[in-house]
Order: C-alpha cells, then sequence, then structure tokens
C-alpha cells in the first residue's frame, strides 16, 4: 500500500479531517485558509487551524484547493495498493484468508489427522506410531483382566483385585471429599440467602 496527498478531480475514498494544528505557514497564507472556510489565528508569527476541519467528505471529488492544501501540510490521507483476490500456487488456487491460518487450527488439524491415523492401523492390526500407544494401553488392559483372574501379582493389578473384594472401603476413602465439597456449597449458599436478607432489611415503605 502506498500512501499519497493529493490527485486533483480523483474520488476521496475516505474522509478526510484536518486537524487542529500550527501549521507553520506566514501570515500571508491567510486568504487561502479563508477561501477553504477554515478558521485560523496567528500564533508565534504562524497560522494556527483552530479547530478540526472536514475538509474532504468521502465519495466526493478532490478539488485544488484541497489538494494544495494536503501538500502544504504535508498530510497523505490517501493510499493505492493491490487487492488479492485469489492466489495461484503450484496448479492451486485459493483465496487470501487460507494465509490467515492460526497456529492452533494448524494443530488441531494435524492432531485430527493422527487420530484417524490411529484409528485406522487399530482397525486392520497394523502397528504405527499414532496407534502404538493405543496399543500398548489396550494390552495393559487385557494383561490386568487375566491377572486378576489368576493369582499373577503386581500393583496395579493388586488395586484392582482389592477395589473389586471390597468396593465399600474405596467409597469410604472417597466419602469425605464428597462430604467436605458438599458442606462448601452450603456455606456458600448459606451466606447468599444472609446478604440477600440483609439486603431486604434495609428497604423501607411509607405503609410499613
Amino acid at each position: 500500500k502506498q500512501w499519497y496527498q493529493r490527485r486533483v478531480a480523483i474520488t476521496a475514498g475516505v474522509d478526510v479531517i484536518v486537524e487542529a494544528q500550527n501549521t507553520g505557514m506566514g501570515p500571508e497564507k491567510t486568504s487561502f485558509f479563508q477561501a477553504l472556510n477554515i478558521s485560523t489565528k496567528i500564533a508565534k508569527g504562524a497560522i494556527e487551524i483552530v479547530s478540526n476541519v472536514h475538509l474532504i467528505h468521502k465519495g466526493d471529488k478532490v478539488g485544488a484547493s484541497e489538494a494544495t492544501l494536503l501538500q502544504m501540510l504535508d498530510v497523505k490521507p490517501f493510499a493505492y495498493g493491490l487487492i488479492v483476490e485469489n492466489i495461484y500456487d503450484n496448479g492451486a488456487v485459493f483465496a487470501p484468508e487460507v494465509l490467515d491460518i492460526t497456529d492452533e487450527q494448524l494443530l488441531s488439524k494435524f492432531q485430527l489427522g493422527i487420530t484417524n491415523v490411529a484409528a485406522a492401523s487399530l482397525a486392520i492390526g497394523y502397528c504405527t506410531e499414532a496407534s502404538l500407544p493405543h496399543t500398548i494401553i489396550n494390552v495393559f488392559k487385557n494383561v490386568l483382566a487375566v491377572a486378576v483372574e489368576t493369582d499373577i501379582s503386581f500393583p496395579e493389578a493388586d488395586t484392582v483385585k482389592a477395589f473389586l473384594a471390597d468396593p465399600s472401603a474405596f467409597a469410604v476413602a472417597a466419602a469425605p471429599e464428597a462430604e467436605a465439597a458438599v458442606e462448601e456449597t452450603k456455606e456458600e449458599v448459606k451466606e447468599e440467602s444472609e446478604e440477600e436478607e440483609s439486603d431486604d432489611d434495609m428497604g423501607f415503605s411509607l405503609f410499613d
């Protein structure tokens, strides 16, 4: 994109606002500003624009006086450049938005591909790096199932056997944590209700 100051008779694509400022121009240029109905004053021997001026409206033709003023103030409100509509690369045509893809989107697509490869590998019994972790987990499940039904012993199997032998023991161990969570919830609800009651007590009525 290239910025430029003026081109007479072109259609303005944007609104042009000249901000209040000290232009640094001598008093002899006052008549030029007056011709454009721009309020000015002399400050420190230079012309100062008193307030912001809407010099050119969007869609209007740029006049010679407006273009000259923009050049004098070194203001470059207009720009021209190329707008890419489609991209051609190695026989493929795609929209520019494709290049705006984020790292998160790339990772999600990559993970989806790995999931599909792992599923296909498990279905056909062909081991790949994507399916290997799932294969190991499935094998461990089978070993654990055999250990539970036999006298084979290792820490993981012993935990499962203990649970199957007495599930209530694990329920008792988990109960205190669940009760603590319930008590905490009750306390929060109680505090909220007390606050609401205190707020209601502060109300007054002419009929009390």
